[in-house]
C-alpha cells in the first residue's frame, strides 16, 4: 500500500516528471461512476493502461484526471471514446493486488479537455480548470434551503444512510460545494451525474439537482407505499409477485413500459391486423381485458395468452389469389405422373368447375388405389396447378376425436385441432388439404374421430366450423379438401358419402418402365450423387427388376431397388475400381440378392386338385392357388389357411355344388361320401376372405374328383350360387393386373363384370384373353384339360352309364 501524502522526493520523480507538460495531466477513464468536487470515492483500476497511469500520478506527486466513457463497453478507449468535462482528483491511498489495484481519490475541481496529446503510454490531456461563480443571492439562498429540505426528506425514506450525512448536509454554506455533495451520493443514472457536472452556472446547477431529487423522492415515496400495502396482505412465499409489483408501479410511475404492457399493446396490435369477423374479434378484446386484469404469476396466464396468440395468427380474412389455367393445369399433371388419363381427366373436370363457379360448392375428391400410385402427389400436382399452399394431414392411427376438433381450454396443454393447426401452417384461408391414410382411422374410448370429419368434410357446415379449443367458428369453405385411401371400404359410410371417390390401379409393366426411365432414375442418380453418364441402367435391368424382384401396384419398391443400383455404381466409382458403371440383368443377384418372384403358375397347378385364383389386396391385385385333396374319411370338409367366414362358406358352397352335380361329372357319391375333403390356401399367415374365390374351389374341387387338372396359364374369379350360377365380383382391375403380372395369359370373369374391363389399361387387356361366366359349367369347358387315369379309390367304382349322364345333364 502507498501513501500518496507520504511520497519520498528525488531525481525520480523529477524524471517521471519530465515527460508529461506542466499544463498537462493524465488522464484516467472511469466507465459508470463520477466524482464531484469535494467527495472522496474508492476506484477500482484493472485496465493495463489505467494501471500504468495511476501509477505514474502516484510516483510524480501530479493529479489526476477523471473522465466518463461514452461507452462503458469500450475495453482500450481512446480521446474520442471520453466526455471532454470531467474531474481533477489527488490519489490519497492507492492499493495493489494480484489483478486489481484499488485508489482512493477526492475531488478537486471540474476541468474542460483543450487536447489530446500523444506519444504517451496512457491518455494524457492539456485542460483548463473550471470553477463555479457563487454570488449569494436571496433566489440561490432559496434554492440552498429548498434542497437541503429536500435532502432531509430523502434521508428519511433511506433508513441505511448513516446519520452523519445529514448533519454534513446541514454544516455546508456554500451552493456549489452543496450541489457536488448531494450529486456524489443520490442515486441517479450516470448520464445525469454526468449533466451536473457539464452545469457550470449555480443556479442551473442547483435547479437540475432540485429536479432529480424529487422525482427520486417521489419513487421512494411509491415504493415505500407499495411495500407498506403488500406487506398486510402477502405472505414470505409471495416475495417474487411482491418484487415484480413494486416494480411494474414504479415503472408504470416513471412512464417506463414493462414487459406485460409491450406484450399486451402487441396484441391488441394483432387483433387489429388479423381482420377477425366479429364474433371472434369481440371474444378476443374480452380475453385481452381479462389477461390485463390478470397477474403475470396466474396459472391462467400463460394459457390466456396463448389462445390470444392462436386467435391472432389464424389466416382469418387472408386468400391466396387463385388462378386456374387448364392447359397449364394439364401440362403439370402430364408432367409430374405418367398414365392415369381418367384421373387426370376428373381433376381437369373438377378445376374447370371451380374456374367458371368459384363460389360453387364443388365435390370434395378422394382418391382410392394401393400405396405407391401417386396418391400423394396428385394433391401437390393440384396444388401447385392453382396456386395454392399445400398442407398434408395424416389421419392414420388417429383414434381421438380431440386430434380433430381440439381440445377444450379447460385441459392442462390443450391444442386446437389438427385441422386448425394445419390451416394456421398453411398461413392462408384457401390451401390444399390433404387427408391422408382416411381408411386408417381408428376409434377408441375417446371417440370416433371419423364423426369429427363429418362437419369438415360437408360443405353445408364446414363453413361454420367449430373446434373446440377455439370455441368460434372458423370458415373452411375455401379450403380445398382432398382424401386419400388403399381400401375404400375401411372408410365409414357417412364420411364416404361427403366424397366423390377416384379410384387409381395398379401400374402394368409397360408403366412401370416409362415411370422409371422418366422420374425413378434421374432421382435416385441424383441422390447418389451421380450423372446419367456415371451410371447407365438399360431398359431390360429395369425390367429384370420389375418382374423378378418386386410385385406390386404401385412404384415404391421399384424405386428402391433402382436406388440400390445406383447406390452400388456410386461405391464403385468412389474407390476408383470404374469410372463408368453399366448395370446389366446379370448383375442384380449380386446387387440385389436372389430373385424374389418365381413364375411358379405351371408347377402348382400341373397336378389335379389345384386352381388358380385372382385376389385383391390392399397393395393391389394377386394371384392365390386353392389347393384340394382327398384322404379317407367321413365326409367331412376340411379348411386351412386362415380362412376368414365369407371364404370358408364359399367353400362349402363349392362342395354341395360339386356334390350336387356328381353324377354328370362322373364322381361316384358312394366313395365320396367315405372321403373327407381337405381344401387348404398356401400362405397360410396371411389372413384371406371373400365371396370370389367360389369359381377357383369349385373347379380345385372338381379337378380333384375328376382327375382333369386345371390350365396352367388360366386364373379365376368370381362367386357361385348353389345353383351353379357366377355372381360377380369386386377389384376386377387391380385383380386383373395382378394375374398379368404373375404370368397368366387367360382370366375367366364373370359375365356380370364384363363393364368393369373397360377399366383396365388397353394395354393390359390387349395382353390377356377373357372368358366370360355365365355358368360354372363355362369353367369347366373351358379350364379343365382331359381326363387323366382315376384315382385308385376310384378303379373299382361302376362306370356312369352314358344314358344316365345325359339325363343329368338335361335335369
Amino acid at each position: 500500500m502507498v501513501d500518496a501524502s507520504k511520497r519520498e522526493s528525488g531525481t525520480t520523480t523529477d524524471q517521471n516528471q519530465a515527460g508529461v507538460p506542466e499544463d498537462a495531466i493524465i488522464i484516467l477513464p472511469i466507465r459508470s461512476t463520477l466524482l464531484f468536487p469535494g467527495v472522496v470515492l474508492p476506484l477500482t483500476i484493472a485496465r493495463p493502461s489505467s494501471i500504468a497511469a495511476a501509477q505514474e500520478a502516484v510516483r510524480s506527486g501530479r493529479k489526476i484526471g477523471l473522465l466518463l466513457q461514452k461507452d462503458p463497453t469500450v475495453e482500450e478507449p481512446g480521446p474520442e471514446d471520453l466526455r471532454h468535462v470531467g474531474t481533477v482528483a489527488e490519489i490519497l491511498r492507492y492499493v495493489t493486488s494480484e489483478a486489481t489495484h484499488y485508489a482512493i481519490c477526492r475531488g478537486i475541481n471540474r476541468f474542460r479537455v483543450k487536447e489530446f496529446l500523444s506519444g504517451f503510454p496512457y491518455i494524457v490531456a492539456r485542460i483548463e480548470e473550471v470553477g463555479i461563480s457563487e454570488v449569494m443571492t436571496p433566489e440561490v439562498e432559496a434554492r440552498m434551503n429548498l434542497l437541503k429540505m429536500r435532502a432531509r426528506e430523502a434521508i428519511q425514506l433511506l433508513p441505511n444512510l448513516p446519520p452523519e450525512i445529514s448533519a454534513a448536509i446541514e454544516g455546508l454554506d456554500s451552493p456549489s460545494v452543496l450541489a457536488d455533495f448531494l450529486g456524489g451520493i443520490i442515486d441517479i443514472p450516470v448520464g445525469e451525474k454526468q449533466d451536473l457536472l457539464e452545469t457550470f452556472d449555480v443556479t442551473q446547477l442547483l435547479d437540475k439537482l432540485l429536479g432529480l431529487l424529487a422525482k427520486r423522492i417521489q419513487v421512494l415515496q411509491l415504493s415505500k407505499a407499495i411495500g407498506e400495502q403488500t406487506q398486510q396482505t402477502l405472505s414470505s412465499q409471495q416475495r417474487e409477485h411482491i418484487l415484480r409489483e413494486q416494480l411494474r408501479q414504479i415503472q408504470k410511475e416513471l412512464g417506463d413500459d414493462d414487459a406485460k404492457s409491450i406484450e399486451l399493446k402487441e396484441l391488441s396490435d394483432k387483433i387489429d391486423k388479423a381482420g377477425m369477423p366479429k364474433e371472434a374479434e369481440e371474444q378476443a378484446r374480452r380475453e385481452l381485458k381479462r389477461l390485463e386484469r390478470m397477474p403475470e404469476a396466474a396459472a391462467d396466464y400463460g394459457l390466456t395468452r396463448s389462445y390470444l396468440e392462436w386467435l391472432t395468427e389464424l389466416p382469418w380474412s387472408k386468400l391466396d389469389p387463385e388462378q386456374i389455367d387448364i392447359v397449364e393445369a394439364r401440362r403439370i399433371l402430364d408432367d409430374d405422373h405418367y398414365g392415369l388419363e381418367k384421373v387426370k381427366r376428373r381433376i381437369l373436370e373438377h378445376l374447370a368447375v371451380r374456374k367458371l363457379n368459384p363460389e360453387g360448392k364443388s365435390p370434395i375428391l378422394c382418391f382410392v388405389g394401393p400405396p405407391g400410385v401417386g396418391k400423394t402427389s396428385l394433391g401437390q400436382s393440384i396444388a401447385r396447378a392453382t396456386g395454392r399452399k399445400f398442407v398434408r394431414l395424416s389421419l392414420g392411427g388417429v383414434h381421438d376425436e380431440s386430434e380433430i376438433r381440439g381440445h377444450r381450454r379447460t385441459y392442462l396443454g390443450a391444442l386446437p385441432g389438427n385441422v386448425i393447426q394445419s390451416i394456421r401452417k398453411a398461413g392462408t384461408r384457401n390451401p390444399v388439404l390433404m387427408l391422408d391414410e382416411m381408411d386408417k382411422l381408428g376409434a377408441g374410448f375417446h371417440g370416433d374421430p371419423a364423426a369429427a370429419l363429418l362437419e369438415v368434410l360437408d360443405p353445408e357446415q364446414n363453413a361454420a366450423f367449430r373446434d373446440n379449443y377455439l370455441a368460434i367458428p372458423f370458415d373452411l369453405s375455401k379450403v380445398m379438401l382432398i382424401g386419400t385411401a388403399n381400401v375404400i371400404d375401411n372408410i365409414p359410410a357417412p364420411v364416404r358419402d361427403r366424397m366423390e371417390i377416384i379410384e387409381m390401379p395398379g401400374y402394368t409393366e409397360e408403366e412401370k418402365l416409362a415411370i422409371a426411365k422418366r422420374y425413378l432414375l434421374a432421382r435416385q442418380l441424383k441422390s447418389a450423387g451421380l450423372t446419367s453418364e456415371q451410371c447407365e441402367i438399360s431398359d431390360d435391368v429395369i425390367t429384370a427388376v420389375i418382374r423378378n424382384y418386386t410385385r406390386e401396384a404401385g412404384v415404391r419398391n421399384l424405386e428402391r431397388h433402382i436406388g440400390a443400383i445406383c447406390r452400388h455404381a456410386a461405391m464403385r466409382i468412389a474407390e476408383a475400381s470404374v469410372t463408368r458403371f453399366i448395370a446389366a440383368p446379370t448383375d442384380l443377384p449380386a446387387i440385389l440378392g436372389p430373385r424374389r418372384f418365381e413364375q411358379e403358375v405351371a408347377m402348382r397347378t400341373s397336378v389335379p386338385g389345384v386352381a388358380t385364383g385372382l385376389a385383391w389386396t390392399p397393395a393391389g391385385g394377386d394371384i392365390l392357388f386353392v389347393e384340394a385333396a382327398s384322404i379317407p374319411g367321413r365326409g367331412k370338409l376340411i379348411l386351412t389357411g386362415q380362412l376368414g367366414a365369407v371364404m370358408k362358406e364359399s367353400a362349402q358352397a363349392a362342395l354341395s355344388l360339386v356334390k350336387s352335380r356328381a353324377i354328370e361329372f362322373g364322381i361316384d357319391t358312394i366313395a365320396l361320401q367315405k372321403s373327407d375333403v381337405h381344401v387348404h390356401v398356401p400362405a397360410g399367415a396371411i389372413p384371406k376372405d371373400g365371396p370370389s374365390a367360389g369359381v377357383a374351389m369349385f373347379l380345385a374341387l372338381t379337378s380333384l374328383l375328376t382327375r382333369r387338372t386345371v390350365r396352367s396359364d388360366t386364373a379365376m374369379t368370381g362367386e357361385i350360387s348353389l345353383r351353379g350360377l357366377v355372381l360377380p365380383i369386386g377389384g376386377v382391375k387391380e385383380k386383373v393386373l395382378g394375374a398379368l403380372q404373375a404370368g397368366i395369359t387367360t382370366i375367366m370373369l364373370p359375365a356380370r363384370n364384363r363393364r368393369d374391363i373397360e377399366e383396365v389399361p388397353e394395354n393390359a387387356r390387349n395382353r390377356l384373353r377373357f372368358i366370360w361366366l355365365e355358368r360354372v359349367d363355362d369353367a369347366i369347358d373351358a379350364a379343365l384339360n382331359r381326363p387323366q387315369t382315376l384315382d385308385r379309390r376310384f378303379e373299382e367304382t361302376p362306370q356312369v352309364a352314358p344314358a344316365e349322364r345325359q339325363a343329368a345333364r338335361s335335369r
